[in-house]
């Protein structure tokens, strides 16, 4: 292939890529990030592989380039994933202040939030 077919196939796989991942909902999010940083994690390996192999100044940069930015991006997506996972863990219930309850048995946010209430007869 030529360099413009392949300038092309990367501006319509950008373009593409960008539709895709802008109608991915948010609850999909998490499992989507996990499936890019296995991604990023082969490329990590395979540069990995081949900076022993490349000969020239130019190749070895180049390389070495990939293998930091790999993985900062596999990095970052681990923080990511691993904070928004995080957000669905279950909180510990707040301290019982002994306020009063409603007869649902639960706190009565009114009484909770220090305002007064009437008691109907």
């Amino acid at each position: 292939m030529d360099l413009l077919t392949e300038i092309a196939i990367l501006v319509l796989a950008a373009f593409v890529g960008f539709e895709v991942i802008s109608k991915v909902p948010n609850t999909l999010h998490t499992p989507l990030m996990s499936g890019t940083n296995a991604i990023h994690g082969i490329v990590v390996l395979g540069g990995l592989l081949l900076i022993g192999k490349v000969h020239g100044f130019v190749g070895d940069v180049l390389l070495v380039i990939a293998i930091a930015f790999g993985t900062i991006n596999v990095v970052g997506g681990f923080l990511v994933t691993d904070r928004m996972l995080g957000m669905f863990k279950a909180r510990p219930a707040p301290a019982d202040a002994g306020g009063e309850r409603s007869e649902t048995g639960k706190p009565d946010p009114v009484v909770e939030a220090g305002e007064e209430t009437e008691q109907l007869p």
